[in-house]
C-alpha cells in the first residue's frame, strides 16, 4: 500500500490511514462491499473488496463467538442486571407497508449496465423527476465504461435508454437521464434523514440479484456508521482508468432490512414512504471464489440530505464540490475524564488549509465533531464530508491531556491530479 503525500485529502500513513483501514483485519470478519449486481468480464471489477469502521468489524466478531457473553445465569447475578429499563408504551400505528410498497415502486427503478466487451451488471435507481432523471450509485453505471450501455427498467416493465449526467465516485452517487422519458413518471418524495432514529420502521426497495421490485422491511440499527469502500480501475467514458482503490467513505445509515447485490442506488423508505437513504452496500461474512454474498442484516444507505445535495450539484453543475481539513489523520485513543475515547490523531496539518487557519496541530486527538462522537480517522472523515464547504464546526480536541474546542470553517477541496 503506497503511502499518501497528497495535503488535501484526509489521509496518512500506510494501515493508519483516514482513507485506508489498518492493516489485520480479524479472520472471518466481515468486509462490506458494494451491491451493484452480478457483472462479467471486465464488468466485474465493480464488484470489489471494501474496508468497514472498526466498530463494524468488532460487533460481526462479536456475533460469530458464541457464548462470549455467559450463561443467563452468570448475568443476573449482577447487581446492575436487577435494574429494568422504563417501558415505553403509547408508540406509532404500525407501518401499512402494503400501501407504502404500492405508492414507492414506481418511483424505483432497475438498472442495467451492458459495458462493450460484452460484461455487465445490474443495480436500482430512484426518480428523482418528470423529466426522466435517476438517482443511483456511481460504481452500478461505472461498468459500462466507454462504448457500454446503460437502461432503466420501470416498475411496470418498460425499458429505456439511459445516459450519465453526472457521477462522484468520491460519495458512489450518479444521476443518469432515460432518453425519450415517458409521461407519468413518479418521483420520489425525499426525508429529512437528519431527523432519522435508531429504531425507525423502514423498507427497502430495489433490484436484487435481478428481481426487480423487491421490498423488505427492517429498522434503522444505527447511525452515522462510518463506512469505507473502495473501487478497482474502472474505464470511463474518456476511455481512461480511474485510480486504482479510490476510497468512498459515507457517514451511512445502517438497517437489517435485507439488502442484497442489485439494490446499489435503490431506496431506503421510512414508514411515510418517504427516502431517508440510497443503500449502496453491505456487509458480509464472505462467499466462495465465483460467488456472490447475501444480506447478514447489515446494510448501509447513504443518508437522503447528502444524496439531494449531490444529485443537485451533478443536475445543475456536472461535478460536486467536497469539504475537507487539509490534514493526515491515523486512528488512535485518549484518556479524558479518566475514560478512554476512540479518536482521529492529527498526524500532518496543509499550510493555507482549513485545519492550519483553525489551529490544530499534529498530535491532536479529535474526539467529537458538533458532539458527535468520532470513533477513529474514518468516523471523522465520513462526518467532515457530509458537511458543505463553508459550514463551520466545531471540533473537540485533546491536546497535551487537555479538552479544548476548535472552531474550523470548512473549505472547497481543491482538485487534484492523479
Amino acid at each position: 500500500m503506497p503511502t499518501t503525500t497528497d495535503p488535501w485529502t484526509e489521509t496518512g500513513t500506510p494501515a493508519t490511514t483516514a482513507d485506508d483501514h489498518p492493516a489485520g483485519y480479524p479472520a472471518g470478519a466481515a468486509m462490506p462491499i458494494p451491491h451493484g449486481g452480478d457483472r462479467r468480464g471486465p464488468g466485474r471489477r465493480g464488484m470489489i473488496a471494501v474496508a468497514a469502521g472498526a466498530a463494524v468489524l468488532a460487533s460481526l466478531v462479536t456475533t460469530v463467538s458464541l457464548n462470549a457473553f455467559g450463561s443467563p445465569t452468570s448475568a443476573s447475578a449482577s447487581p446492575a442486571a436487577q435494574q429494568s429499563a422504563p417501558l415505553v408504551t403509547g408508540g406509532a400505528t404500525a407501518p401499512n407497508w402494503v400501501a407504502i410498497a404500492a405508492a414507492v415502486k414506481p418511483s424505483v427503478v432497475s438498472v442495467r449496465v451492458q459495458a462493450a466487451d460484452g460484461g455487465g451488471g445490474q443495480g436500482s435507481g430512484v426518480v428523482l423527476d418528470t423529466t426522466g432523471r435517476v438517482l443511483t450509485n456511481n460504481h452500478v453505471v461505472a461498468g459500462a465504461g466507454a462504448g457500454g450501455t446503460i437502461s432503466v427498467l420501470l416498475s411496470d416493465g418498460r425499458a429505456y435508454a439511459a445516459t450519465v449526467v453526472g457521477a462522484d465516485p468520491a460519495t458512489d452517487l450518479a444521476v443518469i437521464a432515460i432518453k425519450q422519458a415517458p409521461s407519468g413518471l413518479v418521483p420520489a418524495t425525499f426525508a429529512d434523514s437528519s431527523t432519522v432514529q435508531v429504531g425507525d420502521a423502514v423498507m427497502a426497495i430495489g433490484n436484487p440479484l435481478g428481481l426487480s421490485s423487491t421490498a423488505t422491511t427492517g429498522v434503522v440499527s444505527a447511525l452515522n456508521r462510518p463506512v469505507t469502500t473502495s473501487q478497482e480501475p474502472q474505464q470511463g467514458s474518456s476511455g481512461q482508468a480511474q485510480p486504482q482503490g479510490e476510497q468512498v467513505v459515507t457517514n451511512a445509515i445502517q438497517t437489517d432490512a435485507a439488502v442484497n447485490p442489485g439494490n446499489s442506488g435503490g431506496a431506503l423508505v421510512d414508514s411515510a414512504g418517504r427516502v431517508i437513504g440510497i443503500t449502496s452496500s453491505i456487509a458480509s461474512l464472505g462467499a466462495p471464489q465465483g460467488s456472490q454474498p447475501g444480506s447478514i442484516g447489515l446494510g448501509f444507505a447513504i443518508p437522503a440530505n447528502e444524496a439531494k445535495d449531490v444529485a443537485n450539484q451533478l443536475i445543475t453543475t456536472g461535478r460536486v464540490q467536497h469539504a475537507y481539513l487539509g490534514v493526515t489523520l491515523a486512528d488512535g485513543t485518549v484518556t479524558v475524564d479518566g475514560a478512554q475515547r476512540e479518536a482521529a490523531v492529527v498526524g500532518t496539518v496543509a499550510p493555507g488549509t482549513p485545519a492550519a487557519t483553525a489551529g490544530l496541530q499534529a498530535k491532536d486527538s479529535i474526539i467529537a465533531i458538533n458532539g458527535q462522537p468520532v470513533q477513529g480517522a474514518d468516523s471523522l472523515v465520513a462526518q467532515v464530508r457530509a458537511q458543505h464547504p463553508g459550514t463551520t464546526i466545531d471540533l473537540s480536541v485533546v491536546r497535551a491531556g487537555r479538552q479544548q474546542t476548535v472552531h474550523l470553517t470548512l473549505a472547497v477541496r481543491p482538485a487534484t491530479t492523479g
